[in-house]
């Protein structure tokens, strides 16, 4: 277990706060630009950084993501280079990080040795979006990754055995789907059902839960915190990006500066 993700929501339990987590494509628009975002995330009181490795087929990303990945790609970012990103933002800050990723570059690295790295350039976490618990259960070359947090998914269509599974065997916390689909805005914001779906999460674990997909605004992040451990941003911040590319760190303090005070009752 991450000492950093635990020691975390420890603290944020004691505060009775909630977490905020932000999401960012590493190296978007490029590695200089996206290591300023990481600490003006970090400076700005996001509790946990999601940092997602750039990959060129990424199925579960929306049209915003997919855009940051691929910009992060043209600027030169690799798999290597995301480490040391890492490990250039634990020269002054101790956020914990999340890495979210595919199996297919981390397969690629060297499952093993990946998680090894990763860990000690200073990550603490990881969500493989198309790797099932169970499938990497069963496969040897699969079972030997340790030194991450391996962060699960739960959307508001998995099955109730499943959910049970899922959550038994979570580790830092759950990242919990609003609503089905990519990532990316959806129009109508985060399901109204998320304290009931958070309740059914919660009755199977102590493991913190975190809600995202689809929260844009301070009203969405409040609602979402009122009723889970933690909110989770991510493309609504990655398009001040893409918008802003050639001050980035600005435009997301900027954007997501309301949301944190949302999340924290400020």
């Amino acid at each position: 277990m991450s000492a950093r993700i635990s020691d975390t929501f420890a603290t944020l339990r004691s505060q009775n706060q909630k977490a905020f987590v932000a999401y960012i494509a590493a190296g978007d628009p490029g590695f200089d630009k996206s290591l300023e975002i990481m600490k003006s995330l970090a400076d700005l009181g996001a509790d946990i950084i999601e940092l997602g490795l750039p990959f060129s087929d990424p199925l579960a990303d929306g049209i915003v993501n997919q855009m940051a990945a691929d910009r992060a790609l043209k600027a030169g970012m690799t798999t290597a280079r995301v480490l040391e990103l890492i490990r250039e933002f634990r020269k002054s800050h101790e956020t914990p990080i999340v890495l979210f990723t595919y199996l297919n570059p981390v397969f690629t690295y060297g499952y093993e040795k990946f998680h090894a790295d990763a860990a000690a350039a200073g990550a603490d976490g990881i969500l493989l979006l198309d790797l099932p618990p169970d499938e990497a259960g069963i496969n040897p070359d699969l079972a030997a990754g340790t030194g991450l947090d391996h962060i699960r998914l739960i959307a508001p269509t998995t099955p109730a055995e499943r959910v049970g599974m899922l959550a038994k065997a979570s580790e830092g916390f759950i990242y919990a789907l609003s609503r089905t689909g990519v990532t990316g805005a959806h129009g109508g914001g985060p399901s109204a059902d998320i304290a009931k779906q958070v309740a059914a999460i919660k009755q199977h674990t102590e493991t913190s839960v975190c809600v995202g997909f689809g929260i844009t605004t301070p009203e969405q992040a409040k609602m979402v915190a009122d009723a889970a451990d933690g909110v989770i941003v991510g493309s609504a911040i990655v398009k001040q990006v893409e918008l802003h590319p050639d001050n980035p760190a600005r435009a997301v303090a900027d954007f997501t500066a309301p949301l944190i005070a949302a999340v924290k009752g400020a």
